[in-house]
């Protein structure tokens, strides 16, 4: 199977997150992805981008996003977006589902990171996170 990866770079301006929703747009149009799976892969990526630009690198428009897209096998795509940060303790989030935080504004990205995607991991003390979504049909 042929490689379909690709890798955009970007500052770290909340305003980037349109480049990463254009490349969702891309992929989701070339492999035919259901409305139904659009909704989930275009929050969980905005949302990654999101923390790795305000979290990660701190909104430092000198440090770099990197937003990879690749086709792991027949029905899975894989997204990686990494940032310039130090990390983040990615194991001891509060519950964003919580009681005390359900009113919290913030704090449920990683949350719905692992929610929607099929598989979410953290590497390099949290400043990648790689996201799997099992989106691709057999027509496509």
């Amino acid at each position: 199977m042929m490689s379909a990866k690709r890798t955009i770079k970007f500052p770290s301006v909340l305003q980037n997150i349109t480049v990463a929703e254009k490349l969702v747009d891309d992929v989701c149009n070339e492999y035919q992805v259901t409305e139904e799976h659009y909704g989930g892969l275009i929050v969980a990526i905005t949302e990654a981008v999101s923390n790795a630009i305000v979290h990660g690198n701190q909104m430092d428009d000198r440090k770099q996003v990197t937003l990879s897209f690749d086709i792991v096998n027949d029905t899975s795509a894989r997204f990686m977006i990494e940032d310039e940060g130090p990390g983040f303790d990615y194991e001891h989030l509060p519950d964003p589902t919580a009681p005390e935080n359900i009113e919290r504004p913030n704090g449920r990205g990683v949350f719905l990171m692992k929610k929607l995607s099929d598989n979410c991991v953290f590497t390099e003390n949290g400043s990648i996170v790689t996201l799997d979504f099992n989106i691709i049909s057999a027509t496509a």
